[in-house]
């Protein structure tokens, strides 16, 4: 029997990367008034909700995703007041806010990571993932990082090191912290009673790590992924039980705060039964995004065909998503069309996302076949991970 239809069953969400979408004071970095400038543009579209990637403090080490204060805004990209003025022209028009929450980790700017390296005894120390290591040449374990080297960050001033899934300046929180638990869904409740309508989850697969530190396997060939280049397997780092324990409670907490919010999860899952986990009974995700039509390699109907009925077929009732490009991954009309064919390659992508059973995600720009305007040299890449890349080339 299927679940009755709820909001995002029936949604076009779009997805703003706030800091290249529309700037509204000709500084040159997008902004919160930008959006607002064009909610008229997009109620015209067919939008009916959007999802704003994080506009938080932060030192932009990596473009937001390392926050320095989860109940603020950044002054690159406005303040509180245009936020709630955002919030309100969108629900004028009936367009619902989606915003980007990261759970896993804060920035090492974070005034809770700045006390949890004062000292061991700080209130704050077991916030986050310390550890003795074997030296302070060695790390505590062989882990390593999503953009490559080491995991673990080692602190002199107390002679520990800390835990970082991501870049050194992301240290990750501890959540089996009950505390971290409780202080993270306050967050949640700050901008569920500011309105919001919902929550994509940034990289709730990571959430947990190993408890008894054991050593990553390695994998026989090296693996290019979409954040750098992994020399193991990540079985003691990603995608632990505990991590569906913690959404069920997050979902709980939702449906009682704010009925009708969504929770989106990003998670990239090897198969398409991992991606079913993330549902759970139907007490965890509403929509976990599906990425496996993104994956396909070329633009061939049978290899589409073949993705969708393989999420169909694990997925039964559950309501999927439609996903062909975000921030992370390259635009489609790049990946299956060329200079000659890219806006009918566009209206063919198109008309599939909004055809399919599901809830299309739709990236800026799409509707209009944006392309990649790839930097000229290596001085104007301003990505993380793309200088790394760059790194050393002329």
């Amino acid at each position: 029997m299927r679940a009755p239809a709820m909001w995002w069953n029936q949604a076009v969400f779009y997805e703003i990367y706030i800091r290249s979408f529309q700037d509204s004071n000709d500084d040159g970095i997008g902004d919160l008034n930008g959006i607002t400038s064009r909610l008229d543009y997009l109620q015209d579209l067919g939008v009916n909700a959007i999802w704003i990637t994080p506009f938080y403090p932060s030192p932009q080490v990596d473009f937001g995703y390392d926050v320095a204060d989860h109940e603020n805004v950044d002054p690159l990209f406005g303040t509180l007041a245009d936020f709630d003025r955002l919030v309100s022209e969108a629900h004028r028009r009936e367009i619902r806010i989606v915003i980007d929450v990261i759970l896993n980790h804060t920035s090492d700017q974070h005034p809770f990571f700045q006390a949890s390296r004062t000292s061991r005894a700080s209130a704050y120390r077991d916030w986050y993932v310390w550890c003795d290591g074997v030296s302070p040449e060695r790390p505590p374990n062989n882990w390593e990082s999503a953009f490559g080297g080491p995991a673990w960050t080692y602190d002199i001033d107390t002679g520990q090191w800390y835990y970082h899934f991501f870049y050194k300046e992301q240290p990750d929180l501890n959540w089996r912290n009950p505390e971290v638990e409780q202080r993270m869904f306050g967050t949640l409740a700050f901008w569920l009673d500011r309105g919001v309508d919902g929550f994509r989850l940034d990289a709730v697969n990571t959430l947990f790590e190993d408890s008894e530190l054991r050593d990553n396997p390695p994998l026989c060939t090296p693996r290019v992924t979409l954040t750098g280049v992994s020399t193991q397997d990540f079985i003691y780092t990603r995608r632990l039980p505990e991590v569906h324990e913690v959404l069920r409670r997050l979902r709980a907490f939702a449906d009682h705060r704010a009925p009708g919010a969504v929770l989106i999860s990003e998670a990239y899952v090897d198969t398409v039964a991992d991606l079913v986990v993330f549902y759970g009974q139907d007490d965890e995700m509403h929509l976990p995004f599906n990425f496996f039509l993104a994956q396909v390699p070329a633009l061939a109907a049978t290899l589409f065909r073949q993705a969708v009925e393989d999420v169909e077929d694990a997925c039964g009732d559950r309501w999927p998503t439609l996903v062909l490009n975000n921030h992370d991954i390259a635009r489609a009309c790049d990946r299956f069309g060329n200079t000659d064919d890219g806006d009918a390659v566009a209206k063919l992508l198109a008309t599939m996302l909004l055809t399919l059973r599901g809830t299309p995600f739709m990236y800026y720009g799409e509707e209009i076949g944006m392309r990649t305007h790839e930097p000229s040299a290596p001085e104007e890449v301003r990505d993380p991970v793309g200088k790394i890349a760059t790194r050393g080339r002329p």
